[in-house]
């Protein structure tokens, strides 16, 4: 029982995350005039939808119970048709920048819940209760949220951060941008692998600065004990 317990305290706010990553790309295309998403009923954030198995069953599970040390996960990427909108080369960019954002706002919901919660700055409250276990969900909700905006905006294939960086290059350079999306997975994998194998901390040099800080803000010194 504690074991399926802590498996929830992680897996609903992961599910979360990545749900209303996908639901807000497909939010803000719809506002530019690209209703595909909301024609094809992923405008909701009914996760049902959005479940890719690869993403968003498998790979969590197997880093859940390999314990890997940290979780991640995807939902199936909303349709979006560039031909659709407005202005395509400037829409893109906020409908790329839509899902990082979103996480950003959705992790500043969950620190300022915590902040609610726990009202006097120090040591959190964690424990078997119910306001225990919530608190503990909140700050796995604001960090997961915090990892998958970041890491997204990173500017290489496929990740949002290459095409909102595609947005605002020349037109000359649309031709390079292609053909580096067609080997951007590869080269993603390649960095991670190489970084894991080398014990380069690449990801981590950017993503601990903002985990830290909203940690701090939201919940107190005593955060890093749970983890």
């Amino acid at each position: 029982m504690d074991r399926l317990i802590s498996l929830l305290i992680v897996a609903v706010p992961l599910l979360f995350a990545i749900v209303i990553h996908e639901v807000a790309h497909g939010w803000m295309a719809s506002r530019f005039g690209d209703l595909t998403a909301k024609q094809a009923g992923r405008l909701t954030l009914n996760p049902i939808p959005h479940i890719d198995p690869l993403g968003t069953v498998v790979v969590p599970l197997l880093l859940y119970f390999s314990n890997a040390g940290f979780l991640f996960g995807w939902a199936k990427p909303v349709p979006i048709n560039p031909y659709y909108l407005r202005h395509p080369k400037n829409d893109l960019i906020w409908v790329s920048f839509a899902g990082p954002g979103a996480n950003i706002l959705t992790a500043l919901g969950c620190g300022l819940v915590i902040r609610i919660i726990h009202p006097v700055s120090g040591y959190l409250m964690l424990g078997s209760s119910f306001l225990g276990t919530l608190t503990h969900m909140l700050v796995y909700g604001m960090i997961i949220n915090l990892i998958l905006a970041f890491f997204n905006l990173i500017p290489l294939p496929p990740l949002d951060g290459s095409k909102i960086l595609a947005g605002f290059l020349p037109p000359r350079y649309e031709y390079k941008m292609e053909q580096l999306e067609r080997l951007g997975p590869i080269l993603l994998f390649g960095l991670i692998m190489v970084a894991g194998f080398a014990g380069i901390p690449i990801f981590s040099w950017i993503l601990n600065p903002f985990i830290s800080f909203f940690s701090y803000l939201f919940a107190g010194p005593g955060f890093s004990r749970f983890f």
